[in-house]
């Protein structure tokens, strides 16, 4: 009886044993044969990436942050119009949806991890484009300081320009000196009548705006950057305005 008892034991054994090495290939391997993996978390798309977007003007140069605190997704985009913080941040099936902006210039990227990559796109109200980051190695991160300082601003933009206005179908030459800091733009200007002082000038959302002060009155100026030039319209006093261009001065 005893020894009865003992074989039913070790058979009892023997099949648990079986069954378990029979279903060790179901919990490792998915259905196509392939290692099962774990979808990706928010702690898998953290860190800092460059890349751009496409567009059919050329290439935009683009710097993401992407933070993981406690799951929850925190960062920002920095494009040549500036930074646009994250306002929310999302992970489903495995697909990373960020949304930021403010209402005026609300956007949405919608990306898949590739390898060391995030491809997708950038959704905004006028258009979409394809976008490819790639993510840069810890030991290379830029610091944070680095990634503030967009070319968009403070290397596009600083330095000197010769300027020229459209004064009635006159050109009339004047230079610009320009240094950005953040979005605050500061310097001055000089012609033929005398030299001016920025006295207030932002650089926001890919627009310049100043006001030079004179002896001679008050002169506003708008513009952009268009193919490495400023262009735009100005005010004189009220009295008089036109288009104007700059170039940036040759070393």
């Amino acid at each position: 009886m005893k020894r009865q008892l003992l074989n039913r034991m070790k058979a009892s054994k023997s099949a648990a044993v079986f069954l378990l090495l029979l279903l060790s290939p179901l919990v490792l391997f998915g259905q196509n044969g392939a290692p099962a993996s774990k979808p990706p978390g928010a702690d898998q798309f953290a860190g800092n990436y460059k890349g751009n977007a496409k567009s059919p003007e050329g290439d935009i140069g683009l710097t993401m942050e992407i933070k993981s605190e406690n799951g929850r997704l925190s960062g920002r985009l920095v494009t040549p119009q500036g930074e646009q913080p994250f306002t929310s941040g999302e992970i489903v099936d495995g697909k990373l949806t960020i949304k930021f902006g403010s209402a005026g210039s609300a956007g949405v990227l919608a990306l898949q991890l590739r390898g060391d990559k995030l491809v997708g796109e950038w959704k905004t109200s006028a258009r979409t484009r394809a976008v490819e980051f790639q993510k840069v190695p810890a030991a290379t991160d830029p610091p944070i300081a680095e990634v503030k300082k967009s070319p968009a601003a403070a290397d596009l933009l600083s330095g000197e320009w010769d300027a020229a206005a459209d004064a009635q179908g006159q050109a009339f030459p004047f230079t610009l000196a320009l240094k950005v800091d953040g979005d605050k733009v500061t310097g001055s200007s000089s012609s033929e009548l005398g030299n001016s002082t920025i006295s207030s000038g932002t650089f926001k959302d890919g627009k310049l705006a100043l006001v030079l002060e004179s002896a001679n009155g008050q002169t506003a100026l708008v513009g952009t950057m268009v193919d490495g030039k400023l262009v735009g319209d100005y005010d004189y006093n009220g009295q008089l305005s036109g288009k104007w261009v700059a170039t940036r001065k040759k070393p």
